[in-house]
């Protein structure tokens, strides 16, 4: 057993498998034009240099509208250079080698970081699919915590900034603020990288112009968390499964999200393990899943950012594990990452994980344990970790 372990650890193999998934996914959608996602962001970048509201439909270049922020196109401009098979495939590859990185940087050892990628790996090509950017939030949020485990406040308040800027998501490395040491120098980063980068897109187009794009880019969202609701495509989170499952689309959104928020906060209660890496992970993947799962704007691909959170709670368990614990991992690698894909049985995809929102179900019960092990398991006991 541990000799087929060691050989589906193997960085090669496991690279190979998280690379070659997502650039078939995504060579697949380019040869057959259908890079919708990559559409709409190469054009948050001609827009922005053409001074073109960024949030209005453009049927004729793509469907549906940007929901992302003004700097999100400087982040693509690199890949509008090329033609849109060759720039939305170096997108995807870009996309699933930044957060590749991000968790190598991890402080597991080099056996688990494979093993988190390896868990991960078809969730990613399902956002590769959709040449989505959530690899790449992902990635900023793990940054976000490598940065701060490292002592670097500066380059972690420059990936939150980020990441909140482009998708708001970002926003969620602020739960590690009191893994830092130098809170003072993290508040003045972010200072400084809120100036910065919110200013930033003005080099491209103008003030005014980009003043108004963030007054549009919050309708846009009010506009879009108003329709999630009625979509089987996105709200696949708590408050979708409840919704569907129990026909009832007019719930409130709090109802279910200031819950899970009380829930979500009593880590803190264990201030006495801060500076324990056990504890450090098991919030990392608290906030992973929380972001998906409490969100209306999640939809399938977005789940990536969740299945991180998944990899890391299972790498980061007690030895030996459970076979409760065994049972969660198999249960979220079939509903929630197999469930969108051809190895999974159609049927029960069409007539109930997706009508009902279940892809969500999985990780959130495996956030529940999460709650569960940030305030009761005894960090203290524990094996310390590989060195970030």
């Amino acid at each position: 057993m541990a000799k087929y372990l060691k050989f589906f650890t193997n960085r090669i193999f496991v690279t190979v498998i998280w690379f070659g998934l997502s650039f078939f996914a995504i060579l697949k959608q380019a040869l057959h034009h259908h890079i919708n996602n990559y559409q709409i962001y190469k054009y948050t970048f001609i827009n922005l240099v053409k001074q073109i509201d960024l949030y209005a439909p453009q049927p004729k270049f793509f469907e549906d509208s940007n929901h992302y922020g003004p700097i999100f196109g400087l982040i693509i401009a690199p890949f509008t250079l090329f033609p849109d098979i060759v720039g939305s495939v170096l997108w995807v590859m870009a996309n699933a080698w930044i957060l590749y990185q991000a968790i190598l940087m991890l402080p597991f050892t080099a056996q688990q970081r494979n093993a988190v990628l390896l868990i991960c790996a078809h969730e990613l090509m399902t956002a590769a699919f959709n040449a989505q950017f959530n690899p790449m939030m992902t990635a900023l949020i793990v940054l976000s915590y490598v940065f701060i485990k490292r002592k670097n406040n500066f380059w972690a308040a420059f990936t939150i900034v980020l990441g909140t800027y482009v998708k708001l998501y970002g926003v969620v490395g602020l739960a590690f603020f009191f893994f830092t040491d130098n809170k003072l120098k993290f508040i003045l980063s972010l200072v400084f990288w809120g100036i910065v980068l919110f200013a930033l897109p003005m080099v491209m187009s103008s003030p005014g112009f980009v003043m108004q794009s963030y007054y549009d880019w919050y309708m846009s969202l009010a506009e879009k968390n108003a329709s999630n609701a009625m979509s089987t495509m996105q709200d696949i989170s708590v408050m979708g499964m409840i919704r569907r499952i129990f026909h009832y689309p007019q719930l409130s959104n709090l109802l279910v999200l200031l819950p899970g928020l009380a829930l979500f906060v009593t880590a803190y209660l264990r201030y006495k393990s801060f500076g324990q890496t056990a504890y450090q992970l098991l919030q990392l993947s608290s906030v992973l899943i929380f972001t998906v799962i409490f969100s209306t704007g999640s939809e399938s691909p977005t789940y990536i950012i969740a299945f991180v959170g998944v990899g890391i709670w299972f790498m980061n368990l007690p030895r030996p594990v459970t076979g409760f614990e065994i049972g969660l991992l198999v249960f979220a690698l079939l509903v929630t990452s197999l469930s969108p894909s051809d190895l999974f049985p159609k049927f029960i995809n069409r007539q109930y994980i997706k009508p009902y929102a279940l892809k969500a179900l999985p990780c959130f019960i495996i956030w529940l344990k999460i709650v569960y092990e940030i305030l009761t398991r005894k960090f203290d006991r524990q094996p310390v970790l590989a060195a970030a």
